[in-house]
């Protein structure tokens, strides 16, 4: 058990004065200042294994002259100048890594975008960012191609061949020559990453090279503090073998690359999630932990369960992206002790990854927190009601500075002194953050409110709930009614009515959902694993709009 004095000594002996992760008016004090500068102390990790996939092993050394390369000619043959646009578009290619980091050595705005998404998507964000080169897969060529000759904006391909415009990626792996000499200060913008788009159209999110920066100490923060807390040494013990799942493109992977890369250690990649392939590369690699959204994660443990794999060499499992299921750390406790530890934590495009986790004995303790805030950030809740519920607001260096010419979207998103609405709603206790749901979320049903990852956690409590989505649809008397959307395990046979009558024995009757649908396949999620819930209202907004008008309840189906 992990007592709120041993977390404050903790937290103590890492930020106090001398200490790693002291900070000076909001910002690390000891920490880069930029992420040119906190890529270029990768170089001192020579032929160490950094990135590993189905092509073979990229070394720190190999990869740092890579950048180094790609990112002279940015400068030298494209006339690519600091603050020009350099969108990186494909899968987790080790390349990405290469196109990514050499925009940052060239003083570039790197723009990643969602591999998964379509031409007309790509097109709105090329329109909006105005970038001045595509790095790209042969897979999104086509998808930009069109783009790219309309705007004579050239580009680079990777696992691709030249072809209008494009020209094949030749690595330059020039051990003497560096990076391009270009100045990049903190106050300069590093990234534009746009945001899922679950509610509507993406914006793009700028940050700072200082902002970025303090991202990248933020998991070194926590990783230090779990250390102390399990009574070891920070920095002890080899470097980690990190299976991400996450897609590059997303601020979640950002969150596990940053510790990876700061303590030398090894990401395994994987060209497509599957369970049965992670196994396998988790016994192959030695992998030391694992990071992805909770769906995999719970996939992953399902099968280890039922093979009877040990995950020998596993010591932390790590969910983000989306909210964690309670049974999480309780389903890895049963199967696997206290010998890996869990994590989850919380974080948004707008923070840059993860500014607040959970893990260890304490994760066990408060499964549905998301934990406390690193050194740089400050927690607020605004206007919390009779149970300390309020939209929780952030303030802190790994902030991104607003949105990419949108500066009435910066305005509603931002405070006149720095905190972000995050619309998401929480209460603090005890120095710990528990977000109870989103705020457009939040069912109101005839004036009580009902958090819909609250009920969603009950149901995946439920052994036969493979998935749970729950969200509000209309009701002509109560305003809204609760409705779930619901995917079984295999061979289970739980029912609507048994899935109600659940929910009922453990929250107030208002809580349960009238309307239960059970779905043959999974849940429509955005590439980051995020359930889009507006495509599950809309495929059962005629069922429940019949429902409603009639005044009925309990209403079931599929879906």
């Amino acid at each position: 058990m992990v007592t709120g004095t041993a977390v404050d000594m903790v937290a103590e002996a890492l930020t106090g004065p001398g200490a790693p992760f002291a900070v000076d008016e909001g910002v690390y004090r000891g920490g880069p200042r930029t992420l040119r500068e906190f890529v270029e102390t990768t170089w001192g990790f020579g032929d160490r294994p950094f990135l590993v996939s189905e092509d073979g092993v990229t070394g720190y050394r190999a990869f740092f002259d890579a950048a180094c390369g790609l990112a002279r000619r940015l400068v030298d043959v494209h006339g690519l100048r600091p603050g020009d646009r350099a969108v990186v578009a494909m899968r987790n290619h080790p390349e990405w890594h290469i196109a990514f980091w050499a925009a940052q050595l060239a003083g570039l705005v790197a723009v990643p975008l969602n591999a998964w998404w379509t031409e007309d998507e790509f097109t709105y964000a090329l329109d909006d960012c105005a970038p001045r080169v595509l790095l790209v897969d042969g897979e999104r060529l086509p998808r930009v191609a069109a783009w790219a000759r309309a705007h004579a904006v050239p580009g680079v391909v990777f696992h691709g061949e030249a072809t209008d415009g494009f020209e094949a990626y030749v690595p330059d792996t020039d051990p003497l020559l560096g990076p391009p000499d270009v100045e990049v200060l903190p106050e300069h913008d590093a990234t534009i990453i746009y945001s899922s788009g679950t509610t509507g159209r993406p914006k793009g999110a700028v940050a700072t090279h200082l902002a970025q920066a303090g991202a990248a100490m933020n998991p070194r923060y926590f990783a230090a503090a779990s250390a102390l807390r399990r009574g070891e040494r920070p920095g002890a013990g080899p470097a980690p073998v990190s299976l991400t799942t996450f897609p590059f493109f997303h601020v979640a992977a950002f969150t596990s690359f940053y510790s990876v890369m700061a303590a030398g250690g090894t990401l395994v990649l994987m060209r497509k999630w599957d369970a049965a392939k992670a196994l396998e590369l988790i016994r192959a690699h030695r992998v030391t932990h694992y990071s992805g959204v909770p769906t995999t994660a719970l996939q992953l443990l399902d099968l280890a369960v039922r093979t009877g794999d040990p995950l020998e060499s596993l010591v932390q499992l790590s969910t983000g992206g989306a909210a964690a299921p309670p049974e999480i750390t309780a389903r890895l406790t049963a199967a696997y002790g206290e010998r890996i530890e869990p994590r989850n934590g919380y974080g948004l495009t707008e923070t840059c990854g993860g500014v607040l986790a959970n893990f260890g004995a304490e994760y066990r303790a408060h499964p549905g927190s998301v934990g406390r805030p690193t050194p740089t950030t400050e927690v607020r809740i605004d206007r919390p009601d009779t149970e300390g519920v309020g939209e929780l607001w952030l303030r802190g260096q790994s902030l991104i500075r607003g949105y990419w010419g949108d500066e009435e979207a910066t305005r509603a998103a931002f405070t006149p002194d720095g905190w972000l609405r995050t619309g998401d709603l929480a209460h603090l206790r005890d120095g710990r953050v528990t977000v109870v749901d989103r705020i457009k979320d939040l069912v109101i049903r005839g004036g009580e409110n009902v958090y819909c990852v609250e009920v969603e956690g009950v149901l995946h409590d439920h052994p036969d709930v493979a998935e749970a989505a729950v969200l509000g649809v209309p009701h002509a008397g109560l305003g809204e009614e609760v409705a779930a959307v619901i995917r079984l395990r295999p061979g289970a046979t739980a029912g609507p009515e048994e899935l109600r009558a659940h929910v009922g024995a453990r929250l107030a009757a208002f809580k349960v959902p009238a309307h239960v649908f059970v779905r043959d396949g999974g849940l429509p999620r955005n590439a980051t694993g995020k359930v889009l819930k507006r495509e599950l209202r809309a495929e059962i907004a005629d069922a429940t709009g019949r429902a409603g008008a009639s005044g009925a309840t309990g209403v079931s189906g599929s879906v």
